[in-house]
């Protein structure tokens, strides 16, 4: 199963990290059955443990075109207004299956521990993260939050739940450190120019000094 340092669970929302599981090619993190079960546990979706032996490639299509549809749909809200069309995809996703009901089962040491009463089916996985797109964008609390990271060339949306609504980034770790890497190699670029033109002058001073001997 792929490592779930591989996949990113700090957006705020389960419909965003979905989002977040690509940022354009090459970045495709979804790549088969096994990144999808990392994925769907890593999320919340399916408790540790739920038999996932059912996802397969087919699973794998339907989450990504889920997930381009949602990429759509929350940033063409955020400039503004989705398209009818693509809202009226995402209704139908929501309403195409029952998401699965967590259950509380005893482990054997005698503490409770959720679960699935039974494998999961992709229609109802697809629909919990729809409905939570649904929730994410009729909140006015939580809208109000969407931020598109800050970085050059990325575009992903995450909710800003800091503290003055500070963050620029949808990772500091990511983008924001491949901004600060950027940062610093501008200025040293900016320093080495000006170190050039002073011993430039210098030059230049020191040889009509010269000349006019």
């Amino acid at each position: 199963m792929a490592s779930p340092c591989d996949l990113r669970f700090d957006c705020g929302r389960i419909c965003l990290d979905l989002a977040a599981t690509t940022d354009g090619a090459p970045a495709e993190r979804l790549t088969g059955p096994d990144q999808l079960r990392a994925w769907l546990v890593g999320a919340g979706l399916v408790p540790r443990g739920t038999p996932l032996d059912g996802v397969d490639g087919s699973w794998v299509g339907r989450f990504r075109a889920l997930r381009e549809l949602l990429r759509r749909v929350v940033h063409a809200e955020l400039r503004g207004r989705a398209d009818d069309a693509d809202l009226a995809l995402v209704n139908s996703a929501a309403g195409s299956g029952q998401p699965p009901a967590l259950c509380a089962v005893r482990t054997a040491d005698g503490t409770l521990a959720g679960a699935l009463p039974g494998p999961p089916d992709c229609a109802g996985l697809l629909a919990a993260v729809a409905r939570d797109a649904i929730g994410l964008l009729t909140d006015e609390v939580a809208r109000a939050q969407l931020r598109q990271c800050a970085g050059e060339s990325c575009t992903l949306v995450y909710l800003d739940t800091s503290r003055g609504r500070r963050r620029r980034w949808c990772s500091s770790e990511v983008c924001g450190n491949r901004e600060r890497v950027a940062r610093h190699r501008r200025r040293t670029t900016v320093r080495r120019e000006q170190d050039g033109s002073a011993g430039q002058g210098a030059v230049t001073g020191a040889e009509k000094f010269s000349a006019e001997l």
